[in-house]
């Protein structure tokens, strides 16, 4: 008996000595492989990671069911029970980001779709959660919160006011519209207030010179709004908010049920008429407008599944600064002072995938933008039109090199009421060519280059360079290189030309040039119980021929000429996001900035308005009653400010201060939320922007000198209704 118990207790050891049980399999995104994944098996010293395909393999000892913990820097740790069973299992394991901008697709910098980690160029991505978290009514108000970028006030009374990239003025930032240069020169003064946050999928940033692609005005960066479609939204959304100032905004989002299209029609509507005068300077704080913007889109669901879509925006704004008794009705009026603009702008724009040709793609936009205004007893009357056309085809010609081959062009026409420039057209075709080469896992470059043909000035050539390095999986290299080339619009650039000088153009102006060098290096890490993203920027820009203003030589006279000097812009930027596995976030970033020019007399001018740092901070939490708290900063550093002769001297620097916005949100419902909060929550404001305020229609008078905020703390309260 015991030989018959002792022969079976040693087949028993040795069936379990001699044979284990394996669990294979793959770890992925959306079927794309995530490398260097950790997996534990739950109360077993048994762990491995998987390798650069995304494959895992593990050896059990036992049969059994176990607990498998699955974990990979920026995703989701994820819990699976498994049943070891058989001799060999296999396992797929799709993971979940922790992070939006992870799975964000991007098409600024190649001109195609990339995810943001694979995209050769650096592109930053405000998604529609990021923009709602200050409750913003157009683009220019949403911007504030990126590392490096600026909203500059360009006008104390009427408001105007353009973006500024690493401290580069506005007319260097190429604003794009769903890919395509719809806004520019003449829209960039008010037409980007009327882009409504209520319009925008994500917002795409390219910093740096990107000519090559896209033509003129890109020197300092790119921003390309992408709008929205059907599938974005529900079949009715509406966002209403007002605030203690009287600000009224309504936005609102109609989705009809087709079988063969979908339509979008969405819609913006604002309104402020309150006479804010906190810094008692008998002027406006703020304009007061009214104004709406109109959006629809169409998209046909084609057999051949390729794109066919067509999209329409209608915008009109009636805005006016000044003393409190100025109203439309006596624009124009030399015993009141005020500025009162009339905007009406169109835009259309069509997108097509031909049929006969894989990868071939048709963009078409047309603008029409009108403004009728008065700036005191100055008039100025100016419409613009713009047709553009980008024919763009990509082929992956092998294994390494995939090609990207267009034609552009774009024909403008410019008239308005003064007598230095009453009439203008151009026409501008271009061909570009790019290379997105992927030598291995690790190096990526991208080849480029660009040719357009301009009348006055003949072929120019704008080449580019663009590396990408992944030592690991978590670390990414890259080194960005490129030229940029821009045409002057002065007159609606320069709002100081409404004022009392004449200007006097010194000589034949020639294209303004950069070339941009760039640094970035991007790295995931793990930190406890978080996720974080580290990024650091090294930027240098040089320009020839930048036109400078000059108000020295004459107090009666602006002076435009181009620099025989040059231009610098150079810096350092760092960003930091962090995700923490409770519902925390936040987002910390800091640029530092040495913007100057030098003359022929190697003497260095310092430009104005551009700080010598600035930083950013968002804070997310979520409680668990459904509550959200959201925290937005901005910094920002001392910066040259215009000089004015005696008696009306100001200070040449600016102080640093601080912005700060708070939000709190509530899910009600699935489908409904409230929010409230302040912004400028320590209500701090600039002085009066205006120079010899007491005597608008004097020589001295000037509303340039604005820096910092000028509406002071103010309530909001809002809701959001979606409904399927």
């Amino acid at each position: 008996m015991h030989k018959y118990l002792f022969l079976i207790l040693s087949f028993t050891l040795c069936y379990n000595i001699g044979f284990s049980f394996d669990l294979e399999g793959v770890i992925q995104y959306k079927g794309k492989p995530v490398p260097f994944s950790s997996l534990e098996v739950k109360d077993l010293k048994l762990a491995t990671v998987s390798d650069n395909d995304g494959k895992f393999y593990l050896k059990f000892e036992k049969k059994g069911t176990y607990e498998l913990l699955i974990s990979s820097i920026g995703y989701k740790k994820k819990k699976l029970v498994v049943d070891i069973s058989d001799n060999t299992s296999f396992l797929v394991i799709e993971l979940k980001p922790i992070s939006y901008d992870i799975e964000q697709v991007v098409v600024t910098g190649t001109m195609k779709e990339s995810f943001v980690t694979a995209s050769p160029v650096k592109v930053e991505v405000l998604t529609m959660k990021y923009l709602e978290k200050s409750p913003s009514t157009n683009l220019m108000d949403a911007i504030e919160n990126v590392n490096g970028i600026q909203q500059q006030v360009n006008c104390g009374v009427c408001g105007t006011n353009d973006i500024h990239i690493n401290g580069m003025e506005g007319p260097y930032t190429l604003i794009l519209i769903d890919g395509m240069p719809i806004m520019s020169s003449l829209s960039t003064v008010y037409g980007l207030n009327g882009i409504p946050t209520s319009l925008i999928k994500q917002v795409e940033v390219v910093k740096g010179a990107s000519s090559t692609l896209y033509g003129s005005e890109a020197l300092a960066g790119v921003i390309n709004v992408i709008t929205k479609d059907a599938r974005d939204v529900s079949f009715l959304e509406l966002d209403i908010f007002g605030t203690s100032h009287l600000e009224k905004n309504v936005d609102f989002s109609i989705v009809p049920k087709l079988e063969k299209s979908n339509i979008l029609f969405s819609g913006n509507i604002f309104s402020m008429n309150n006479f804010v005068d906190d810094n008692n300077d008998q002027f406006s704080d703020v304009p007061m407008s009214d104004r709406y913007s109109l959006f629809n889109r169409w998209s046909f669901n084609r057999k051949n599944e390729k794109l066919l879509s067509f999209s329409a925006k209608y915008y009109n704004e009636n805005r006016k600064g000044g003393v409190q008794n100025y109203s439309h009705d006596i624009r124009g009026s030399s015993l009141i002072y005020g500025e009162s603009i009339f905007t009406n702008r169109l835009e259309l724009m069509a997108k097509y995938d031909l049929p006969f040709v894989n990868n071939l793609n048709l963009s078409m936009s047309y603008n029409y933008h009108h403004q009728d205004s008065y700036y005191g007893q100055t008039n100025y009357n100016a419409s613009q039109q713009v047709y553009f056309s980008n024919l763009v085809w990509n082929k992956k010609v092998s294994l390494i090199h995939d090609l990207l081959i267009g034609y552009s062009h774009r024909y403008q026409t410019y008239a308005d009421s003064t007598l230095a420039l009453t009439d203008e057209k151009r026409f501008i075709p271009g061909l570009f060519i790019q290379d997105d080469i992927k030598l291995n896992k690790r190096w990526n470059f991208l080849l480029g280059s660009r040719v357009d043909h301009h009348k006055e000035h003949g072929y120019i050539f704008s080449p580019r360079l663009n590396l990408k390095y992944n030592p690991s999986f978590y670390t990414t290299f890259r080194f960005n290189s490129g030229t940029g080339f821009r045409i002057v619009n002065l007159f609606t650039e320069d709002h100081a030309f409404f004022g009392s000088r004449e200007v006097l153009i010194a000589e034949e102006l020639n294209p303004e040039k950069s070339i941009n060098f760039s640094l970035n290096i991007n790295h995931f890490f793990s930190f406890y119980n978080s996720t974080a993203t580290l990024d650091l920027d090294i930027f240098h820009t040089y320009f020839s021929n930048k036109i400078i203003p000059d108000y020295d030589q004459d107090p009666s006279l602006i002076v435009y000429e181009n620099l025989t000097g040059n231009s610098i812009s150079k810096g350092i930027s760092l960003s930091l996001k962090q995700n923490f596995d409770f519902p925390l976030n936040y987002n910390l970033g800091i640029t530092f900035l040495d913007v100057y020019s030098v003359d022929d007399d190697n003497v260095k001018t310092k430009q104005e308005f551009a700080p010598s740092f600035s930083s950013v901070f968002l804070l997310g939490y979520k409680f668990s009653n459904g509550v959200s708290l959201d925290w937005t900063t901005r910094l920002t550093g001392p910066m040259s400010l215009p000089t004015y002769p005696f008696p009306f001297e100001r200070a040449e620097q600016s102080p640093t201060f601080s912005l700060h916005n708070v939000q709190l949100k509530k899910q009600v419902k699935d489908n409904f939320n409230i929010y409230l909060g302040l912004k400028n929550v320590f209500n701090y404001t600039q002085d009066s922007p205006l120079i010899d305020w007491q005597n608008p229609f004097g020589d001295n008078f000037d509303t340039n000198y604005a820096y910092g905020p000028l509406q002071g703390r103010r309530f909001f309260l809002g809701l959001t209704i979606s409904l399927q």
